[in-house]
């Protein structure tokens, strides 16, 4: 019995677009921040493209850390061909820098409750040790 091709999910599907953009625009190989509208020109450039997974891709790698740090230090947007076609405003840097302080914090947040977890989990388990060496202890009497 064969089995059916799968087909690629869209979130698998948009990490291949990604890769294939920044191996072809060198907007996306350095994560110079984009133009606005630049999916108007993926899509007028590759107009076989899927919008869904399109959008999937260009979320995926404005929303990476390293395309977030160059957006806060940014003056100018770049279309594909890395002109600079527009200024950066003032709120899009602070959004930036806004949304990696946050997306720190929780990361920070995660790691100290999983140290967190981690202590309690190993006293639990001495806990339980001296419970048996002493249930031990008095069965033995």
């Amino acid at each position: 019995m064969t089995t059916p091709p799968s087909t690629p999910s869209p979130m698998q599907s948009a990490r291949a677009l990604l890769k294939d953009l920044q191996e072809q625009y060198a907007v996306f190989r350095e994560c110079r921040p984009l133009a606005i509208g630049v999916d108007k020109q993926l899509l007028a450039a590759s107009p076989d493209l899927d919008r869904k997974v399109l959008r999937l891709a260009l979320r995926n790698h404005t929303a990476s850390v390293r395309y977030l740090k160059a957006m806060e230090k940014a003056t100018q947007r770049f279309d594909l061909a890395g002109n600079a076609v527009a200024e950066v405003l003032d709120e899009h840097r602070a959004h930036a820098a806004e949304t990696l302080k946050d997306r720190f914090r929780k990361e920070a947040e995660q790691r100290r409750a999983k140290v967190e977890a981690e202590k309690a989990e190993e006293a639990a388990q001495r806990r339980a040790e001296k419970l048996n060496q002493l249930a031990a202890k008095f069965a033995k009497r």
